[in-house]
This record gives C-alpha cells, sequence and structure tokens, in this order.
C-alpha cells in the first residue's frame, strides 16, 4: 500500500529544518541536524483561474486543462451539503474572538498520523473527499482542495463544485501557501488549530505567507470544522488498551527505557515528550484500538531522566495495565493535561528533547511561551543572571523513530510467521476466487474484499486489516489508493485487471501485500506493462548496495525497466512497516524524493511495490515486503558492509501476466525460485483446493 510519505511536496505544509534561525522563541536552544526536507517544487506563484492549463505526468507527455471538480463530475446532493458546510464555516470566519481570511485543514490528527480516528476526520467532513492525504483551504470566497497523484480520480469524483481540485506535484499548480500570497489581500489573517500541525510546518507556513504579510493566527481554543460538525461528529474513540506481549515485543519496557534515557544524557536533555502514537505504543509495549487499522491508542508520553507521565483517556486504561504501568514507574495523566505539563517543564527548567518534525505546533509555542516567561522573571529579578541554568529546547529529530524501525529477533520472527500464515489466507482466497469468478458468479469489488477478511479471520492471532483493502477491477484499480463502496462499487470483471492491495494485523506482526490478477485473457499492452512492473520489481528485491545507502538511491531501480519505454508511476516505490504497528512507519522509505537521507540499516522493513496506471483503464501493482539483511560480498571495497534484502511475503505472482520474452533467464530464475519459496513455506499451511491453487500457481516457466 502507498504511505503518505509518497505525497507531493507541493501538497501540505512541508517540514523546516529544526535550526532555522528564524524561529521565533527566545528561550535558550541546543541546536542539531535532522532529516532534510521535501520542498516545494513550485518556486513562483502564479495566478489562478477557473480554467488554468497544467502539464499532465502521464505516459503521453500531453497537457491538461485543471479544471473545477463540477466540469468533471457533478453531484448535485453532495454539492448542496457541502455549499452549506462552507457557508457555516465562513460564518465563523467572522466573529470577533476569530477575525480571519482564510483556514486551513489538514488531514491529520495532533499526533501527525496517517490513519486518524473519525472524530478528527475534518478535512473529509468538510470537503467531502475522503483520501487520507490532502489539505485543504478555504477561503471567504473560494475553496481548494490538494491531494497528490495517488488521489487525483477519486477527488474528481467526490469534490462538489463548491472545490477547486489541485493537482499537487503537477507542473503549474500551486501549493497551498502559493494560492493564499495569490488570492488574499495582503495583511490577511489566515487561521489554523495548532493541534494539527508540527512546528516544523507552522514555521515554515509563517515564513511562507510573511511575503504578503499575512498573519498566521493559532486557533487553541476552537476548532472551527468541530463547531459546523456539532453533534453530528462522532465521539473520541475509548477502547481498551491492552499489554503487547513480550514474546513478541522482544525488548521490555524497563529496558527501552533506561536506553532512551542515556540518550537524553548523552544529548544534555533531561526529558522529551513523544507524540507519535507508534512511538508511544512500542516504548511501552502497549497496543491500543483508537484508529482504525493501527493498534495504536491517542496518548502523549512525558519522558524524564527519573520518571515518565503518559497522557491517556483514563477509561481505556484495564487493572492490568494500571498494574502494568505501576510496575514499570509510568504516571497517568489525563489526555488534556498535555499542555499544563508543558508549562511546568519549562518552569522547572527543564532541558526539553522536541523532534519538531512531529510535535504539533500547540506544545512547541507552549513550551516557548513558557520558556520566555521563566527567562523574564528571572531577568526582573536579578540583573546579569546567569541563563545557563534556564530552560532549554533540544530540536532533534527521536531517537525512538530509528530504535522502532531496527526489529529485533522477536520482531522479525513475529513478522515471518505472521506473513506465513497470511500467505495461508491468501492462498485460500484466491482459489476461492478463481474458482467463483469461473462459475460465472457475480461478485463486486466489496464482496471480495469482504471476502478476503473471512479467511484472514480465521487465522490465528489476526486482529484487524491493516488498512482498508484496495479492491480494484479494471479502471478502479488505476485509481492507487482507490476504496470499494457498496453503492458505487464494480462487479469484478473476468475480462478485465483486477488489483488487490490489502493487509492484517497480527499480535505478531503486520502485513501488506499487492498482486494484480487477471482471469480471462489479457491483452498483449497489458502483459507488456505487467512484465515491465515486475522486471522492477525483481531489480530491487536482488538489489545489494553499501550500507547506510539512502532509500532515494535505490528507486530507480524498480522504474528502470518502465523509463525505457517511456511509463512511469506517480508514487514511492517503498515504505516502512511496523512490526504489529503501524503498516506505514518511517523514517526509512524507497522514493524518487530524494529529500529523505535516512538510511537502510540492517533489520529495517521495507516494501517494493513499483507500478503501473493507465487512467479510466487499469492498474497493476505487485508489492512485497522485505527486510533489511547483511550480503556476504566475495569484495568490502573501503571496508564497507554491504547489505541487500530477504522476502517476508510469499503467494504467487500470476505467469499468464507475464510476457516471458521481455524476461532475461535471471529474471525468469529469480520467479522460478521465488515460487519454489512459496510452495516450500506455504503449502504445509493449506489443503484442499487451496493448496492445489498453490501448486499450479508456484509450477516453474521456462525461456522461450
Amino acid at each position: 500500500m502507498k504511505s503518505a510519505a509518497a505525497i507531493m511536496s507541493g501538497l501540505s505544509l512541508s517540514a523546516s529544518p529544526p535550526c532555522s534561525a528564524s524561529r521565533p522563541h527566545s528561550c535558550l536552544r541546543l541546536f542539531s541536524l535532522s532529516l532534510p526536507i521535501y520542498r516545494s517544487i513550485n518556486t513562483h506563484p502564479i495566478h489562478l483561474n477557473p480554467n488554468f492549463v497544467v502539464r499532465n505526468s502521464s505516459s503521453s507527455g500531453s497537457s491538461i486543462t485543471a479544471k473545477p471538480s463540477s466540469e468533471m463530475r457533478k453531484n448535485r446532493s453532495n454539492g448542496l451539503e457541502q455549499d452549506q458546510k462552507l457557508t457555516a464555516l465562513r460564518q465563523l470566519f467572522r466573529k470577533p474572538d476569530i477575525n480571519i481570511d482564510a483556514y486551513i485543514i489538514p488531514s491529520q490528527d495532533a499526533h501527525q498520523s496517517e490513519f486518524i480516528a473519525e472524530c478528527y476526520m475534518r478535512r473529509a467532513y468538510i470537503s467531502g473527499f475522503t483520501g487520507s492525504a490532502g489539505t485543504a483551504v478555504v477561503t471567504s470566497n473560494q475553496a481548494a482542495l490538494w491531494t497528490d497523484g495517488r488521489y487525483f480520480l477519486q477527488a474528481e469524483k467526490q469534490l462538489s463544485s463548491s472545490w477547486i481540485l489541485m493537482r499537487a506535484g503537477n507542473w503549474g499548480v500551486p501549493n497551498t501557501t502559493e494560492w493564499l500570497n495569490d488570492v488574499l489581500v495582503p495583511g490577511g489573517r489566515i487561521g489554523i488549530d495548532p493541534f494539527l500541525f508540527s512546528s516544523d510546518a507552522v514555521n515554515e507556513l509563517k515564513e511562507a505567507v510573511a511575503k504578503n504579510n499575512h498573519e498566521l493566527v493559532y486557533l487553541y481554543d476552537v476548532n472551527l470544522v468541530d463547531e459546523v460538525w456539532k453533534e453530528a461528529r462522532p465521539k473520541p474513540p475509548n477502547k481498551p488498551i491492552r499489554v503487547h506481549d513480550l514474546k513478541y515485543a522482544g525488548v521490555d519496557v524497563s529496558t527501552k527505557l533506561s536506553n532512551l534515557r542515556a540518550e537524553l544524557t548523552d544529548h544534555g536533555s533531561s526529558a522529551i515528550v513523544i507524540s507519535m502514537l507508534d512511538e508511544v505504543a512500542w516504548l511501552l509495549n502497549l497496543r491500543g484500538n483508537d484508529v482504525p487499522h493501527s493498534p495504536v491508542m491517542y496518548a502523549y508520553l512525558i519522558v524524564e531522566t527519573d520518571s515518565a507521565k503518559l497522557f491517556v483517556d483514563n477509561s481505556k486504561v484495564t487493572h492490568e495495565v494500571m498494574d502494568y504501568l505501576k510496575k514499570a514507574g509510568i504516571e497517568l495523566r489525563s489526555y488534556e493535561a498535555i499542555l499544563s505539563e508543558i508549562e511546568s517543564l519549562a518552569a522547572r527548567g527543564a532541558h526539553l528533547w522536541l523532534d519538531t518534525s512531529s510535535v504539533n505546533a500547540a506544545i512547541s509555542s507552549t513550551y516557548a511561551t513558557a520558556c520566555d516567561k521563566y527567562l523574564e522573571r528571572l531577568s526582573s529579578k536579578k540583573k546579569g543572571y546567569n541563563l545557563s541554568g534556564g530552560p532549554t529546547a533540544l530540536y532533534k529529530s527521536s531517537p525512538i523513530s530509528i530504535a522502532k524501525a531496527i526489529k529485533n529477533h522477536a520482531e522479525l520472527e513475529g513478522m515471518r510467521n505472521s506473513h506465513l500464515r497470511d500467505a495461508a489466507a491468501l492462498a485460500e482466497f484466491w482459489s476461492w476466487l478463481e474458482e467463483e469468478i469461473n462459475k460465472d458468479v457475480s461478485l463486486t469489488e466489496v464482496e471480495v474484499a469482504d471476502k478476503l477478511l473471512e479467511f484472514r479471520a480465521s487465522q490465528a492471532g489476526f486482529v484487524d486489516t491493516s488498512f482498508d483493502t484496495i479492491s480494484g477491477s479494471g479502471a478502479n484499480g488505476a485509481i492507487i489508493h482507490y476504496k470499494a463502496e457498496a453503492d458505487s462499487c464494480s462487479v469484478v470483471d473476468k475480462q478485465k485487471l483486477f488489483l488487490l492491495d490489502s493487509g492484517a494485523q497480527y499480535l505478531d506482526g503486520t502485513t501488506d501485500i499487492t498482486r494484480t490478477v487477471h482471469f480471462g485473457e489479457p491483452s498483449e499492452r497489458q502483459k507488456e506493462c505487467f512484465t515491465r512492473v515486475l522486471q522492477g520489481h525483481i531489480a530491487l528485491d536482488q538489489a545489494v548496495f553499501p550500507e547506510n545507502t539512502p532509500g532515494f538511491v535505490l528507486d530507480a531501480f524498480a522504474r528502470a525497466s518502465l523509463w525505457k519505454v517511456g511509463l512511469d508511476y506517480r508514487h514511492g516505490t517503498g515504505h516502512g512497516v511496523g512490526a504489529a504497528l503501524n503498516v506505514h512507519e518511517g523514517p526509512q522509505s524507497i522514493s524518487f524524493r530524494f529529500g529523505n537521507m535516512t538510511p537502510l540499516l540492517k533489520g529495517m522493513i521495507i516494501s517494493n511495490e513499483p507500478g503501473y496506471y493507465e487512467d479510466h483503464a487499469f492498474g497493476i501493482r505487485i508489492e512485497n515486503l522485505l527486510f533489511v539483511k547483511e550480503v556476504n560480498t566475495p569484495n568490502r571495497f573501503g571496508g564497507n558492509t554491504y547489505i541487500g534484502f530477504e522476502k517476508l511475503t510469499f503467494v504467487p505472482i500470476q505467469t499468464k501476466l507475464i510476457d516471458l520474452t521481455l524476461l532475461s533467464a535471471a529474471e525468469i530464475d529469480w520467479l522460478n525460485d521465488y515460487h519454489s519459496q512459496v510452495w516450500e513455506k506455504v503449502s504445509s499451511l493449506v489443503d484442499g483446493s487451496a493448496r492445489e491453487w498453490l501448486w499450479n500457481n508456484t509450477r516453474p516457466v521456462a525461456k522461450p
């Protein structure tokens, strides 16, 4: 599945360097470098008319006209509802205690999560666009939504005539701040909810809108979309938290906290704020059920050198979890008390570690203000006061991010085992589906996805799906993050390509796999495209490279075969995956966006998922999960360790779709070897028709 890391750089507010000299905070700081950031593709604002020409990034290289979505697809009832929401939102702009000219609505929650609880899906509510990535901007007379290439077709269908669709990343399309600087009169007031933006994002936003003398207005106490949503807004989740068994976690919470405190001491810090939900869950060996598809709970964690506090809704904490936390020396606080504790840290002179790429602006600005107050009190009491004892901030990437990404032995073992059970479920599913299709049974995309869930749910340790299954027949497969809905989905057509991207959460691991199949006779065009995607998949799978190589260096391996005939795809090639955690995990990735310098390290897990999509026709993607391991090479130039990949996913790749004349002998050997491993590892886990299907689909092929 394609991750949020694949979002085009112009989509939303990107992170600014944490060491920026433009930071407004006056408290003392320790500076350190963090990961480079993605920058906006466009450097010049453009004047936006109702119709404006942008360059098409499809294989044809032709130009298209970007228009308001009403000229693409009209939905009158949806349009009326969206108009009413926008009207109500704009009325709030004029309230004396708000007084703004524009409001920015991101996709995220207060923890910068990709998948979020329904009650925080504000951008989806106000715009009608339900894709997981996008930013909405509403002014007094216009509304625009930015999303990336994975969601262009979906946004065309879902946005009403009230909205302008901004195809982020296409040539000539402004980013959010360029557009605001163009449409607002200089000196405007732009409102945001500071809980929903990272500190880095806000600093970059401030700098960008200041070019036209716009003021960024923090609305701490009210989210304007919630005011429109009112009683219809879903309640926050409150399902119980559970302890993640040590046999799956591999390292106990005391050891993890001890390691983290050693990091704090080494960097001169006395405390750290942890706001990423998967980092909280991983560090404490806890799992929750607050977010769809992700076993995390809404919480903040503050770890000091001698204490730790978990900020969470107490109703989620069972007696078992309460006892577990007490033994680990972790105090409980209410979720809403986070800002008051941040103020308390500054008052006590804390040296606070903040990852400004993930900690929200409400926290960072609250700490900065509290630091200023501390220094003001100190200076008023004593002239020539010593600053060395005052509060400071260390702006640096979270040390938990890399520690979590490098899987320990137990985590890797759990991932291996869960992937084999998942493969068994998929063998049973594909056997069933082929039989039903061959009997001309009419099945919708939703029915197929539901049946897959049944097969997975029968496997030991199944918890949930790891994301909404992408079940796309024909043209729907070209919508990279397509979500089939019961009232509008297609029937799976025997004469069309069918793309299925799915995954599961198990107690011991997380899976993510994509297969593309044809139940009839594929066209020569479809076979060539599929084969070139497969060649890219094989090339990346076989890559060997020096340790500490960043992922973007490998991206071209997966695209080279497509590039040879002028084809490409609009998403990254690989994302990290958590161990019984988020299906999209950073900081590692494999993408053409070269800003992420995170090296691929032994023990990391990454997806390998090149694809190709023809709008309104078909989509192709082949995805396995890999883990990074050391490779024994005959030479070690410069004393370097060389690393490569080992597969976690073992499900057949349909050979009917392969044009064998395009494959080299080595590529055919790879395919046959892979299918031999699939049979060896999975055949003992299935029987009957599923075993027969597995046998038929793992037979070796020969070079023609």
